[in-house]
């Protein structure tokens, strides 16, 4: 005799599968888009680090003018 419920079961399983497929498809291309947008930001991370370098170069420089002893 066959379990009643075991039917059900298998179509619950088959349903949660399908499910399961299409929900990793989904990150698998929400990765991939991630990754595209993480790759063509590059040049402006390099920018910006740049500038900051520039920022803090021209600070220090500003700071040690400011402690040169007057001329006489």
């Amino acid at each position: 005799m066959e379990n009643p419920h075991e039917a059900e079961q298998a179509v619950l399983l088959e349903r949660i599968i399908k499910n399961v497929d299409k929900c990793n498809e989904a990150v698998m291309e929400m990765n991939h888009c991630i990754k595209e947008i993480l790759e063509s930001s590059s040049d402006v991370h390099i920018a910006a680090q740049l500038f900051a370098n520039y920022s803090r170069n021209v600070k220090y420089n500003l700071e040690q003018v400011a402690q040169m002893p007057k001329p006489v």
